[in-house]
């Protein structure tokens, strides 16, 4: 079991960049570990770290000034390779929830098989929420997963977002797919002897 989802109330981290991909999450060095151990701390970490392994101090995962469950990220996140391993990074650090105006389907699938809540908004809300957390950093977001809602708390605006429900069911039930297998475990036979050949 998992933490269960229900609602998140966070300050956020911005990163108003466009078309970040895959590599760009995790570099493709990273990929070798086959545990999910330890990916967080190489979240985005060429543009974190430089090549002697000093942190770029103007990059906002290393800017004191921004902090939080939430990130918010430019249209097109999660482009590129399939890998995992980048939603294995993203929820190693601490994220909850990634608010984008698109998402590469596959990355967005593995985000919610991870425990990362992906959020779709419009392109006005994404830039009226970048705006408010530039402003002030201390902006707080909810993520309200029952309601499937999103509220920009400094301007009181929210939208409404899609999630496929059985999804819904797993993050509020802190449930992967094993475990929701297993807590069905005794419909599963019952349909089987039912339906025996």
């Amino acid at each position: 079991m998992k933490q269960k989802f229900d609602i998140i109330t966070s300050t956020c981290i911005p990163l108003p960049l466009e078309n970040v991909d895959t590599d760009q999450i995790i570099p493709a060095r990273f990929l070798k570990a086959t545990t999910k151990e330890g990916f967080g701390e190489n979240l985005f970490r060429d543009w974190r770290y430089d090549k002697q392994g000093n942190k770029i101090e103007s990059f906002v995962l290393n800017d004191p000034t921004y902090s939080g469950q939430i990130l918010v990220a430019g249209k097109n996140f999660g482009s590129g390779s399939s890998r995992e391993h980048a939603a294995w990074a993203i929820a190693g650090f601490g994220f909850r929830v990634v608010v984008s105006s698109f998402f590469a389907d596959i990355h967005k699938n593995n985000e919610l098989n991870n425990f990362v809540l992906p959020v779709v908004v419009s392109e006005a809300f994404l830039a009226e929420l970048f705006d408010s957390i530039f402003k002030d950093p201390k902006t707080v977001v909810e993520v309200n997963l029952p309601q499937q809602t999103i509220t920009n708390k400094a301007t009181g605006k929210n939208e409404t977002f899609e999630i496929n429900a059985y999804k819904k069911h797993c993050l509020m039930n802190g449930l992967d797919d094993i475990d929701f297998l297993l807590e069905n475990k005794d419909k599963i036979v019952a349909w089987e002897k039912k339906h025996e050949a």
